[in-house]
């Protein structure tokens, strides 16, 4: 039997199997309409029953509150960099801004919304090579500002924020791209949350976001039209030709989470996989974590070898042996594995057992 291969790579990431295997049977005939989902109309009735349905299911897992609105917007979360700033900034007459700068995503963020209003960094851990997340007064907290943002799982270095900050009044917008439905999260203390869906929702190139209803209609007035969330919400994500597919994998994805017993069941999971993954690094010296202790995430594992001659051969040798995508960033370098929602506890098992060899071999 031909060996399992466990892709680890940060995104696009890893689908769940019984997911592709459904794309797969449906593909040329979705629904009975003896047409792909690529091919039918994004304004047929077929699709606007797949659409609704998916709104449904999404708000079923997050217990999503009434007053809240979710769209399915182009561009990814790069885009959101953008359209967050300018669907909010206008709120306040300072048109300010508060950012906390956990990462390589949330520093891009920030500079790209530095073309719209006045941005604060509120917190940095930049000068520890954003091995943890920083602390900060709660009193730093301008009322003047639109929002505060960060980054809640940071997918380069390994840290996340296991604890929300209470921004009061202010309304929090979280980039959760890395970990979206990963964990258990209370929706209501967000104003703003959005995840580019490549990691664990679907394939790349779109972003979900769900936005609290007071939160809409303050956008720029030179907003492009596809940057707008009113018009999003207005049109129910319709405005032009949407990504099609990604939706209808989304909503596979979304019922294959429902199957596995939803979010806080897969939070188990997840927390139980990355402890076994942060017991082999703690309990040698071979392989050096990089995110401080208290900080790790449970979805990107990133540590690194004693040497780089060391590091490419565990690179090399562990995709022989089926895992694959292990490098990590050049930001931070050494390996990294991503064990979002659809990566089985047998992958991380083969992988821990690998790593357990190659230090008996090498160390």
């Amino acid at each position: 039997m031909k060996q399992p291969i466990y892709y680890f790579g940060a995104g696009p990431a890893k689908l769940p199997y019984p997911v592709l295997e459904q794309i797969q049977a449906e593909f040329l005939d979705f629904r009975n309409m003896g047409s792909s989902i690529i091919e039918i109309s994004h304004r047929s009735k077929q699709f606007d029953d797949l659409l609704c349905e998916t709104d449904d299911l999404f708000a079923e897992l997050v217990s999503l509150p009434p007053n809240y609105k979710v769209l399915y917007v182009h561009g990814g979360a790069s885009m959101q960099f953008s359209a967050v700033p300018m669907n909010l900034l206008p709120r306040k007459p300072s048109q300010k801004a508060l950012y906390f700068e956990t990462g390589n995503f949330a520093r891009l963020a920030k500079e790209e919304a530095e073309k719209y209003g006045d941005i604060v960094t509120i917190a940095s851990s930049a000068g520890t090579n954003y091995d943890r997340i920083p602390d900060f007064n709660r009193t730093d907290l301008d009322a003047d500002a639109s929002y505060v943002y960060l980054t809640s799982n940071n997918t380069i270095f390994g840290t996340r924020w296991h604890a929300f900050p209470d921004t009061g009044d202010i309304p929090l917008v979280i980039d959760a791209t890395s970990e979206i439905l990963s964990r258990v999260m209370d929706f209501s203390k967000f104003g703003l949350i959005f995840a580019g869906v490549q990691k664990n929702l679907g394939p790349a190139g779109m972003a979900v976001v769900v936005i609290r209803e007071d939160l809409l209609g303050h956008a720029m007035k030179t907003t492009p039209k596809l940057l707008n969330y009113d018009i999003y919400n207005k049109k129910h994500s319709l405005a032009n030709t949407n990504n099609t597919f990604a939706i209808y994998v989304i909503n596979l994805v979304l019922k294959w989470l429902k199957n596995e017993g939803g979010v806080a069941a897969i939070e188990k999971v997840n927390e139980a996989k990355a402890a076994r993954l942060y017991a082999l690094l703690d309990k040698t010296d071979f392989y050096t974590g990089h995110a401080q202790v208290a900080h790790r995430s449970t979805m990107n594992v990133t540590f690194n070898l004693p040497s780089a001659e060391l590091l490419d051969r565990f690179l090399s040798q562990s995709s022989e042996n089926g895992l694959t995508a292990l490098k990590g960033h050049r930001s931070v370098g050494g390996a990294r594995a991503s064990i979002y929602n659809a990566m089985p506890m047998e992958g991380v098992a083969a992988l821990v057992e690998f790593m357990q060899e190659f230090e008996r071999q090498n160390g």
